[in-house]
């Protein structure tokens, strides 16, 4: 097997979230998790099933090598782990850290990953709500799906694009707050954090996985598009 490239590292883990959060594992799910061009996809899945890390059905679905679901796991851990890093020991904003933590993940040490465990202590998800360890994500439903008057509880981001972070701060939604589904009309969906009103699109709530009481069925929305003013964001 080649060693990954950069790129491939990226791809590797959209394909591992779209593994984790249960959504079909195929190149058009992947282009739409990452806001990208059909062919560009089609082309770095090739790479990808060329270099041993993953595998093609016959309906097109991608699957894991073991060696490929390793690595990508390896890499998400280290993704995550950076992120928790930066945002507790060295205090930057947690809605800065996911670019930081994709220049750095690449060229990370055993070492180096080692001393930053110990640095996070009994921490386990990173800043966004993502586990560090794979296989320990709680199940949640999309915000948007939610209903007026629900009481929800923020799991976590499944998009962590830096438009749709730094929007998220500043409406104040953020893993682990609890708030009131204050309305729900076609457009937008609006929660009441104790006094404070946070309003997001109907597309942008579906990709903010939360807690609810009651609960819709739980699943993982992947919007076509991403929608802020008028412009795409993508993961």
């Amino acid at each position: 097997m080649a060693d990954a490239t950069v790129a491939e590292e990226e791809y590797l883990q959209t394909i591992f979230w779209l593994h984790e959060a249960g959504l079909p594992m195929t190149g058009a799910n992947v282009a739409r998790a990452m806001q990208l061009s059909a062919p560009t996809v089609h082309e770095m899945v090739g790479r990808l099933e060329r270099d041993g890390y993953i595998t093609r059905g016959a309906d097109k679905s991608i699957s894991f090598t073991p060696d490929g679901l390793e690595h990508a796991q390896v890499v998400v851990r280290r993704h995550r782990l950076i992120e928790r890093f930066l945002t507790d020991v060295l205090k930057i904003p947690w809605d800065d850290v996911h670019e930081e933590a994709e220049r750095l993940e690449h060229a990370m040490s055993p070492n180096l990953e080692a001393r930053m465990m110990d640095a996070i202590g009994d921490a386990k998800t990173c800043p966004h709500g993502h586990p560090i360890e794979p296989g320990t994500r709680i199940e949640g439903v999309p915000l948007g799906d939610t209903e007026e008057g629900a009481k929800v509880q923020i799991l976590r981001f499944e998009s962590e694009a830096e438009d749709l972070l730094h929007l998220f701060k500043r409406e104040g939604f953020e893993p682990g707050r609890k708030g009131t589904v204050a309305s729900v009309d076609e457009d937008h969906i609006t929660v009441d954090f104790d006094g404070d009103s946070a309003s997001l699109t109907r597309s942008v709530a579906e990709t903010v996985s939360v807690l609810a009481d009651p609960s819709p069925p739980p699943r993982v929305a992947l919007p076509k598009q991403l929608v802020l003013g008028k412009e795409r964001y993508g993961r």
